[in-house]
């Protein structure tokens, strides 16, 4: 309560929309004010959760009939699992689903509760009724085995009868925490009353009221419903009725004793009646005069301070009107007066500053070439294509070696080159994005590494047909040669080109600002036209790298000295790996950092082809050229 107190006095709940969460939509919600008191309450409602489960779990062994540790331990389990998963799901929602997540979390934290205590309970209440006796009871009292001679398990029943002494003796009972009627007696067990609720006669009542004051403890009263006017200018008439309703019109006066000793009458303001019933309340403010002698200061009107610019008055339900609270102004608006009732939104190019009291103007980001970020991938883009260059020279330099013109030379050079152009791509999606480059940077990723990746499909193939073709009377012997590495990189290139053409054609990218992803800036990105044609191509990508690593798996046990099917099969699995995980981290990203994550897939997929696929043949070329001869390839089959 204390922590919900504070948070309703800082910066309590309010109305809001929700303009961006989901594209078409405008949500209403409950913004939830200060996002740290939200947390702060889950937490400690969470720590109460964990304690219980803790000691109950401790005291689960403990004998006794009615003992409860065992049904709190698996209730505090299911509260504390339910409670547990609602904060990921909780943030991964948006919408009007956010509610729904949290209003799902409470019914079932509270179904698990409703049935791991008391279901057991009624069971035995309505089914097996001869263990809910008070001899069951005594029994346990009775048993210095189940519980030690200070404890004992037990119950009491409370009376109040409308009479006098005996009102006066139940206060009295009331009062201290023992069952002797002894004031401030503190020993036993300790009683901690909330309220007292009674309806005695008025003497009865102020004497009641006089002692429960001394403790502290509020007192109900029927009465209190019901009120009086007094006017002291008629002698102390009565101007209320019966039932509380104003019978005339008073008028409010303001009397102020002057250092002469005169008094001086004022009228302020009046009460009056209205023909609908309802009474009306005037005040006039200017006309109150403080004294100036006066060392008290003058009695505060309202309920709260004054809200300050960047808050608005929310109205508190059942309190006056100048009872109010001060909410911060929501996201994107701000206000520039004090007690302002609502909020004004800034224009879409600017944003509010941090206290929410100007517009100032939106930063334009987008990955640039100066960034940190930026040097870092055009440096890993550069060193990696230096790389891929320094590999194709070992190549060319060792062109008759047969660990080179072993599955398609050919093919190696094309791969080689695909790498190369793909590490080069990835600058296109670096610096301001323009229409050339919005064109450009999709359909050239997505060709140049179809190509890439139907070279490796294409090797995988060779491997497997080449050894098909070994067994005597097979037919697969006409399918050996260049002919069918070359037509499977064409025929799957070309359906790559064929989608990139359909895309460019029906919906092409265009340059395109973002407003609202990130607050205060406005991101310059490329709008990829068709999103469907932008998933296609990458599953597209994805069904060949798939395709390729189920054959290389296939086959990586066949034999030969320069059997790439093991390597294939690491490489696509990498390649793979990175490509699954750019999905959910590219759309879990906002601004230029989308962009980042698209760049270091290409690096980090491209870098896996590369490393695992030529770095152990220039390990074996350079460091171990005695395993790159025809004799040890004849040895080894």
């Amino acid at each position: 309560m204390g922590l919900c107190a504070v948070w309703l006095g800082t910066s309590p709940p309010f109305p809001d929309f929700d303009w961006h969460s989901l594209q078409g939509q405008i949500t209403l919600q409950c913004n939830e004010g200060s996002v740290a008191m939200f947390y702060g309450a889950l937490g400690y409602m969470g720590f109460l959760a964990a304690l219980s489960f803790t000691v109950a779990f401790l005291a689960r062994k403990l004998p006794g009939a009615f003992n409860e540790a065992k049904l709190i331990t698996f209730s505090m389990l299911v509260f504390c699992s339910v409670w547990v998963s609602f904060v990921p799901t909780y943030l991964s929602t948006k919408g009007k689903y956010t509610v729904a997540v949290q209003v799902f979390s409470i019914l079932a934290s509270s179904a698990g509760l409703l049935g791991c205590l008391f279901i057991p309970k009624c069971y035995i209440m309505i089914a097996r009724p001869g263990l809910n006796t008070k001899d069951h009871l005594m029994e346990i009292n009775q048993d210095p085995r189940l519980l030690p001679n200070n404890i004992t398990l037990g119950y009491t029943v409370y009376e109040n009868i409308i009479h006098p002494r005996v009102t006066y003796d139940a206060v009295l009972d009331l009062v201290p925490s023992a069952q002797e009627t002894i004031p401030n007696y503190k020993c036993g067990r300790e009683n901690n009353p909330v309220a007292a609720l009674e309806a005695s006669e008025t003497d009865i009542s102020i004497d009641v009221s006089t002692l429960l004051s001394t403790y502290k403890i509020p007192q109900l009263h029927p009465f209190l419903r019901h009120f009086q006017f007094s006017n002291a200018s008629t002698g102390g008439g009565d101007l209320g009725e019966n039932t509380g309703d104003l019978a005339a019109d008073l008028d409010i006066v303001n009397v102020m004793v002057l250092p002469n000793r005169s008094i001086q009458s004022v009228k302020v303001g009046s009460i009056e009646r209205q023909a609908s019933g309802e009474i009306k309340f005037t005040i006039h403010q200017e006309a109150i005069v403080w004294s100036r002698w006066s060392k008290q200061m003058p009695p505060y009107s309202r309920c709260t301070q004054s809200c300050l610019p960047g808050h608005l008055k929310v109205a508190l339900e059942g309190k006056p009107i100048c009872c109010y609270a001060c909410a911060p102004c929501g996201e994107g608006t701000i206000s520039t007066l004090e007690d302002a009732d609502h909020c004004t939104k800034c224009p879409e190019d600017q944003h509010p500053n941090m206290d929410h009291t100007r517009c100032i103007p939106k930063t334009i980001t987008f990955l640039s070439y100066e960034d940190t970020l930026g040097i870092v991938l055009v440096f890993s883009a550069l060193s990696l294509s230096l790389l891929t260059l320094l590999i194709l020279g070992i190549f060319l330099k060792y062109i008759n070696t047969p660990i080179v013109k072993a599955n398609n030379r050919d093919l190696t050079y094309v791969l080689l080159v695909s790498l190369l152009f793909s590490f080069f791509s990835s600058l296109l999606f670096i610096g301001q994005p323009r229409r050339v480059t919005c064109l450009l940077r999709q359909t050239a990723f997505s060709t140049i590494f179809s190509v890439a990746v139907s070279s490796v499909l294409a090797k995988t193939i060779t491997v497997v047909v080449a050894f098909m073709a070994t067994k005597p009377g097979n037919r697969m012997r006409k399918w050996l040669g260049k002919g069918l590495a070359n037509s499977v990189v064409i025929l799957c290139s070309s359906v790559q080109m064929g989608l990139c053409a359909i895309w460019l054609g029906i919906s092409p990218p265009f340059p395109d600002s973002d407003w609202h992803s990130l607050q205060g800036q406005i991101t310059l990105q490329c709008n990829e036209g068709s999103v469907a044609m932008f998933y296609g191509s990458l599953g597209y990508l994805g069904f060949l790298a798939a395709f390729s690593f189920t054959v290389a798996f296939l086959a990586r046990k066949l034999p030969g000295a320069f059997n790439e099917a093991k390597l294939i099969t690491f490489s696509m699995l990498v390649f793979c790996s990175v490509w699954v995980s750019f999905v959910p981290t590219y759309l879990s990203t906002k601004g230029k950092y989308t962009v980042a994550v698209q760049v270091f897939s290409i690096l980090a997929s491209s870098a896996g082809l590369l490393g695992c696929l030529f770095i152990p043949k220039c390990y074996i070329i350079i460091a171990r050229p005695g395993l790159n001869t025809k004799d040890h390839l004849m040895i080894k089959n």
